[in-house]
């Protein structure tokens, strides 16, 4: 068995381990580790890699034992209910919906009155548009540190990224008119959902697998957070057409229904994926093998029209704002993709059809990329500039690494954990990036 073949062994069984339910991403690392170990000392004592591992497994033990161990040993970090069978349904207070709902409620307080303090349709307010992450992310956060039972010093070191993303966005001194203050409040957003993921790993970090988990439960949430919304638009807008007869306002909908539903839906969102994770498990692989064909024939058509048409002044400023949200929906998407799949199994279509994607989009990228360095020559750095600038240097490194690892995968030289693995370490890049578009960009434009 050659490296590549133990290395190919090793992703099924770690792959088969995983699935248990009792055993979470550094269980699994640890696992892993010790079971490295015990390959290299039997090639050490002259055995061949296949022999090796098949006796190093066999040392590993039974899985169920593993599992109890594991429970027994880490129970402070384990779900209450994984030592029950699989088969067992977890009762309604089982799966969490008495903290969830609470937590739902807080948020939907807390932006409720935010809203009011703003007067807010009545009149824009930038203080609210900045803070809407804080009303409302801080509460899934507790949700998941509650569920997860972290102690203490891992709620303070939760809790210190929120207070200083909330000293930073309302103690800036920002202008009138101000394109730093609309990039921190886009941004802020995603630096908090990225803090999100420290109290749903369980309080660490390191752990490849809990971040993929994450990334699986980012694409998940998003799909239930649609769901509500859709359904919560119906609702409200036969509740209006039915209560216009009345002479009741239905303007009190919008005011009221619509901010404390949309900021509980993002708990509610959270507890579905968590209770009913099999149910979209089961959606995940069909809405990759839906979206992942279109986008790479998408993106490719645009590739080659603006490859032979040339760009010319095409890419204005909102063309450009345009083309960086593509790239991070297809970076999505990948991950996506990546989660919903058995890293034991061999190349498919499927991930041809996803380097297809990930080609066309760095192509796209570099055009983009040139356009954005001319349009910089010609009228010199901004605000917005800078900050689409990094986005599509991220995004590029991102990409190119996808493509390459991708692109061995494939030609079978690599293996599909090595792509996992240069995906979730390149999520903390993102996280800076974001980061430093609140922090550090408003005070380098003078908070312009």
């Amino acid at each position: 068995m050659t490296t590549a073949g133990v290395e190919s062994q090793i992703a099924e069984w770690r792959a088969y381990v995983a699935g248990s339910a009792s055993v979470n991403g550094h269980d699994v690392d640890e696992l892993e580790d010790h079971l490295r170990q015990q390959i290299s000392d039997l090639n050490d004592a002259g055995l061949a890699d296949d022999e090796a591992f098949l006796i190093a497994v066999k040392r590993m033990g039974d899985l169920d034992d593993l599992s109890r161990e594991f429970a027994r040993e880490h129970s402070g970090r384990l779900w209450k209910q994984l030592l029950r069978g699989d088969e067992a349904e977890p009762s309604l207070a089982a799966s969490g919906v008495f903290e969830a709902l609470a937590f739902a409620v807080g948020a939907a307080v807390t932006i409720q009155v935010a809203r009011l303090a703003a007067n807010v349709p009545e009149e824009e307010s930038t203080w609210f548009a900045r803070n809407v992450g804080l009303f409302v992310l801080p509460f899934l956060a507790g949700y998941f540190a509650y569920r997860r039972r972290l102690d203490t010093l891992q709620w303070a070191l939760l809790a210190t990224p929120f207070v200083i993303a909330a000293l930073v966005v309302n103690l800036y001194p920002w202008g009138t008119d101000s394109d730093t203050e609309i990039l921190a409040a886009v941004h802020l957003p995603v630096v908090l959902w990225f803090v999100i993921a420290y109290p749903y790993m369980g309080g660490t970090l390191r752990s490849h697998e809990r971040r993929m988990d994450f990334v699986r439960f980012t694409g998940e949430w998003f799909i239930y957070y649609v769901l509500i919304a859709l359904g919560g638009g119906v609702l409200m807008g036969l509740t209006g057409a039915i209560l216009q007869p009345s002479g009741i306002d239905p303007q009190f909908i919008p005011e009221w229904i619509l901010p404390c539903g949309a900021a509980g839906a993002v708990i509610v969102a959270a507890w579905l994926v968590e209770s009913k994770q099999r149910v979209v498990e089961n959606m995940a692989p069909v809405l990759t093998m839906l979206f992942t064909p279109l986008f790479a024939l998408m993106l490719a058509v645009a590739a080659v029209v603006y490859a032979v048409t040339g760009l010319g002044g095409a890419f204005d400023r909102e063309l450009l704002g345009t083309f960086d949200a593509l790239l991070v929906v297809v970076l999505g998407l990948v991950l996506y993709g990546m989660s919903a799949r058995d890293p034991s199994t061999s190349p498919d279509w499927m991930d041809r059809i996803q380097l297809v994607a990930v080609i066309s989009a760095l192509v796209l990228d570099v055009m983009v990329l040139g356009s954005m360095i001319a349009r910089i020559g010609d009228l010199g750095f901004s605000a917005n500039r800078t900050a689409a600038l990094g986005l599509n240097l991220v995004l590029l490194v991102n990409l190119a690494g996808a493509a390459w690892l991708a692109g061995r995968f494939l030609a079978g030289r690599s293996t599909l954990h090595r792509l996992e693995r240069w995906q979730t370490a390149y999520l903390p890049v993102l996280a800076l990036w974001a980061a430093a578009v609140v922090v550090v960009l408003p005070p380098l434009f003078a908070f312009d």
